[in-house]
């Protein structure tokens, strides 16, 4: 592969991260205006849903070539792949809820680790010293970047540290069975599916926890937003990205989602991020480079 083609590769991972990582910010914007948790991931499943819809009816019209359709089979493994999908969001979100977004996006990070240890007990490939290695060092960046080392840390809502795990958790059950599922299908064909399988754990959801009556607002104040920036940019850039980069290097650009996250809620929220936790913000980083560059033997 070019030169070229590898650094449009980069660009296109790195704006679909830098995407992800202004996702808390407007949830927490939405917060403040007092919309739950419930209108908020509707809104932003119901408007993927419908740009997904768009972007597959006009890859069918622009392409000169058939288009490969997804199976019954495929469609129901995406599907419930996707489940997990939903529950990510809806995890992070009441993540937010309670904790600053600084804090929320190291613990959605947990994914690195989390992964080595799925991989461990599905696949039964054992992790190599390198990524124990890397385990250790993110484990290290965690208590740096939350700052747990102060007294402040025992003023953390635990609750936001309890749904920050679990969409650690649910995240990295999405990156697991993603990668394995109906690769045949164009990356649109499988997002929409998948969005689909994930809007029937996020209706579910807003039908048992929204005790309110709706607030339709959310919808042309945050809801596009937050599907665009959500459910929509990212996963169209980073699929067409990982294929130029490398699953090893395009892994380190994503993560700028890290520091892209903290630098938004800094800026826009005006929370708090004192120097020891972008020591630690550093650290996982680094970690997540350890983890994916090959080192020659002399």
């Amino acid at each position: 592969m070019s030169k070229n083609e590898v650094l449009k590769g980069l660009f296109l991972v790195g704006l679909g991260a830098t995407s992800y990582g202004m996702l808390a910010t407007f949830v927490k914007l939405a917060y403040n205006e007092n919309f739950t948790t419930a209108e908020v991931t509707s809104s932003q499943f119901i408007y993927g849903i419908l740009g997904m819809l768009i972007i597959n009816g006009f890859q069918k019209l622009k392409s000169k070539q058939p288009v490969i359709n997804a199976s019954k089979k495929n469609i129901v493994q995406l599907m419930l792949a996707g489940t997990s999908l939903g529950m990510t969001s809806v995890f992070y979100y009441l993540c937010v809820k309670y904790i600053n977004v600084s804090i929320a996006i190291v613990l959605l990070m947990q994914t690195v680790w989390m992964g080595v240890l799925l991989e461990w007990v599905l696949d039964k490939v054992v992790p190599s010293s390198k990524k124990i290695t890397a385990v250790i060092v993110v484990l290290l960046g965690t208590i740096l970047a939350t700052n747990m080392t102060s007294a402040s840390s025992l003023q953390v809502d635990w609750r936001g540290i309890f749904w920050g795990l679990l969409a650690a958790a649910s995240f990295t059950t999405t990156m697991f069975t993603a990668n394995k599922i109906a690769l045949g299908v164009s990356s649109a064909q499988r997002s929409l599916y998948m969005l689909l399988g994930g809007a029937v754990i996020v209706f579910a959801f807003a039908l048992f926890t929204q005790n309110t009556p709706f607030n339709f607002e959310i919808f042309y104040k945050w809801g596009i937003f937050l599907a665009l920036f959500g459910t929509i940019i990212p996963p169209i850039l980073l699929n067409a990205g990982f294929p130029k980069t490398g699953i090893g290097l395009g892994s380190i650009i994503s993560s700028l989602e890290l520091p892209v996250s903290v630098l938004m809620a800094y800026i826009i929220l005006g929370e708090k991020v004192v120097f020891i936790q972008w020591l630690g913000i550093v650290l996982i980083i680094a970690a997540i480079v350890i983890m994916n560059t090959h080192f020659k033997k002399k």
